[in-house]
């Protein structure tokens, strides 16, 4: 189960540098554009829906690595792998019901929002932008369950 959650890891941080590469070549290209006089400004649509993806799909997979936003002091101070995994459980699932409702609302906003149109594209919808909260809610619900099992591991004695 591990080498299918490092894997989906591993995917989803592929995902993330492509939507980042996406970014990265719209925001250059329209420079270039405004350098040159030239109007391009279907970039920054691109851009922006690119830059949301990328956030969204990079804070989904750095839930997995634990490199997500945290404040350690507490947890570095304690001294027993138990209590420390207790600590740990509480917390993953404080951000579980908040990544399971981000799967909930996720999908609600990409319901309510699936027929706009983008403004300069009219022809592409918006809804699919809105499916990277469900999709970062989702994989972030698999990570945390993950991390949740191993510190029960920790807390029956197994190694994790």
């Amino acid at each position: 189960m591990k080498k299918v959650i490092d894997t989906l890891q591993k995917i989803q941080i592929a995902i993330g540098g492509f939507f980042l590469l996406i970014f990265l070549v719209t925001v250059v290209y329209q420079m270039a554009c405004r350098y040159l006089g030239v109007a391009a400004m279907w970039t920054e649509e691109v851009s922006m829906y690119s830059f949301i993806w990328a956030v969204f799909v990079g804070a989904g997979a750095m839930v997995h690595s634990k490199a997500h936003f945290a404040f350690t002091i507490f947890s570095d101070s304690l001294k027993s792998p138990k209590t420390k995994a207790v600590l740990h459980i509480f917390i993953d699932i404080v951000m579980l019901v908040f990544s399971v409702l981000m799967v909930k609302y996720g999908i609600d906003a990409a319901k309510q929002f699936w027929n706009f149109r983008w403004i300069n594209f009219p022809e592409l919808r918006s809804g699919p932008t809105w499916l990277c909260i469900p999709f970062c809610g989702l994989t972030s619900s698999i990570y945390l369950l993950w991390a949740i099992f191993e510190e029960i591991q920790i807390l029956k004695g197994g190694q994790a």
